[in-house]
């Protein structure tokens, strides 16, 4: 582990980490409205447009390295609360270089003004929208991270669900699979995880669901069958508390699909791709997400 991820860890402790406070959607939005400006900007050689189908709202991210012809729609992390396009523009183009495709963030609708289902069904209406762009479904991707993870994986079971063409593969990074919150990771790895904390969790996925029962595989996944689904990576950190929403997720995928592909990464935090400006891995784990797509493009 490098250096830059070790005084990572220490500064994500020290500055988010929060125990023992009631949770606060409000606070916790302005605080995101605030970094927002702090996100470093793309290079002069990387595009973005804001653009706007019906009510879908999206970003399109490109570089010079963008095939015309590849395309990701990008399901962003925030427990499905907060978030945005904004807070990934220092991302998003490296994605969108190191998979030399277009990157489509999807700014869907947040709860609690917007419980289960409407991030789901914005993400639908995306992808539709985004395979009429595309036409060829060979290079096309769906990804996320976090609640966005969980969200890219519940469309793959709506999409297979509804009869409707596939993407050739996705990826999850550090996803948020079971809203019921089962996992051991959570209380084992409640003191290892440099980021988040388990208390807010339950109130979270009560915002979310809005009485749905946490077990429907459209809002936690871990429960659906992924029969038929295409090949899926996912990437998460060791120490984090959703470890094992990943690791379990993961073993249902590989099981009915021996192209998916499941990677623990020693210590790091949770989404420490976001982490990209200044820690390695994170670069690393970017490029292990273009191998894997270029593998399964290849067969």
């Amino acid at each position: 582990m490098s250096l830059r991820a070790e005084l990572a860890r220490l500064g994500l402790r020290v500055f988010l980490k929060r125990r023992g406070r009631q949770f606060d959607v409000e606070a916790w939005r302005a605080r995101m409205r605030a970094m927002a400006p702090l996100v470093p900007r793309p290079p002069r050689r990387s595009r973005s447009i804001d653009m706007k189908t019906g009510a879908i709202r999206v970003q399109r991210v490109a570089t010079d390295k963008s095939r015309a012809d590849r395309h990701v729609l990008y399901l962003h992390g925030g427990a499905y609360m907060a978030g945005s396009p904004a807070h990934y523009r220092h991302f998003s183009w490296r994605i969108a270089d190191a998979l030399h495709a277009n990157i489509w963030m999807l700014a869907y609708r947040l709860a609690p003004e917007h419980p289960y289902p409407a991030a789901l069904d914005d993400a639908s209406e995306a992808y539709a929208h985004l395979a009429d762009t595309a036409g060829d479904y060979s290079r096309l991707f769906v990804m996320g991270d976090s609640a966005g993870g969980g969200l890219a994986l519940a469309l793959l079971l709506r999409l297979r669900d509804e009869g409707r063409r596939l993407p050739t593969a996705a990826v999850a990074i550090s996803p948020w699979t079971d809203l019921a919150l089962t996992g051991a990771s959570l209380k084992l790895n409640a003191d290892a995880d440099p980021m988040l904390t388990t208390e807010p969790l339950p109130e979270l996925a009560e915002l979310y669901l809005a009485g749905l029962n946490p077990r429907s595989p459209y809002a936690s996944p871990l429960y659906g069958d992924t029969t038929s689904l295409p090949p899926v990576l996912i990437q998460v950190g060791s120490d984090e508390i959703l470890r094992d929403d990943a690791v379990r997720m993961a073993e249902k995928l590989i099981r009915d699909n021996p192209k998916s592909r499941l990677e623990v990464w020693p210590r790091m935090p949770h989404c420490w791709h976001l982490l990209a400006p200044v820690v390695p891995e994170a670069r690393q784990a970017i490029q292990e997400i273009a191998a894997f797509v270029a593998a399964i493009e290849a067969g």
